[in-house]
């Protein structure tokens, strides 16, 4: 396992974004374990900080299955991963060629590498429009490339879209998904939204639904945006903002 450092705040997202500012990475490539939720005490006296463990998001590999460029324990860094994404396709430093080879194109051999060096038998298939690549893998080891809560799929993603877009003046959102992972977030997300929506209304009371990345607010906001009786707002800043949901006033 990856030693874990830990880091204190107020509260919880202040220690998150201490855990961010001393790695240099943005919230999603973090491991966090929280370890005490701290409390405000009585009037002041007695108070605790919040503490968190944080290290970086590695892609967790089963000991039986060590491949190239891995560290000593069977993970594979993330870091590593981002700086050499050319290297591990299989690609040099040329830049794309318009006509020749599209960004879908190129995200599809980046991933195809990635895979082959993680030693998985995997197909991937490529849906690329104006501004958007969409690249899905078919194989054996969804379970392990999606990781707990989509981590090591969420990883793979920025890896992909890092190595396709610096080399290029324009830019697409490539997206990855498998074993249509993607759309069950996407389904329990709104189911959440609903819920919560319902709860802000019967009680009155604004709700706030946790960090989560710019994605994901949005689903949010879609599914509430034609409740009656509903608002939602965002409040935070960068990978730090939550989502409020507020009851209309009667």
């Amino acid at each position: 396992m990856t030693q874990l450092k830990e880091y204190e705040g107020r509260t919880i997202d202040e220690a998150i974004e201490k855990a961010c500012q001393s790695l240099n990475v943005p919230r999603e490539r973090l491991n966090i374990e929280i370890i005490s939720e701290g409390s405000t005490g009585f009037f002041g006296f007695g108070s605790k900080k919040a503490r968190i463990g944080a290290s970086l998001l590695v892609f967790e590999m089963p000991p039986t299955a060590p491949v190239s460029g891995t560290k000593g324990n069977g993970e594979l860094d993330i870091v590593s991963t981002e700086d050499t994404s050319e290297e591990v396709a299989g690609q040099s430093e040329t830049p794309v060629e318009s006509g020749t080879e599209t960004i879908g194109d190129r995200a599809k051999e980046i991933l195809e590498g990635i895979l082959t060096h993680m030693s998985m038998e995997a197909s991937v298939t490529l849906e690329e429009g104006e501004d958007r690549v969409n690249l899905n893998i078919h194989g054996d080891g969804g379970g392990l490339l999606i990781g707990k809560r989509g981590k090591n799929l969420d990883a793979l993603q920025y890896i992909v879209n890092k190595a396709s877009n610096r080399l290029t003046d324009s830019r697409k959102m490539i997206v990855i998904d498998t074993e249509g992972y993607r759309k069950r977030r996407e389904d329990s997300l709104v189911a959440l939204a609903k819920e919560l929506g319902e709860k802000a209304r019967r009680t009155q009371k604004p709700i706030t639904v946790s960090h989560m990345n710019a994605h994901n607010r949005r689903i949010i906001h879609m599914a509430l945006q034609n409740e009656e009786g509903l608002t939602t707002k965002s409040r935070g800043e960068g990978e730090f903002r939550k989502i409020i949901i507020l009851p209309d006033r009667k």
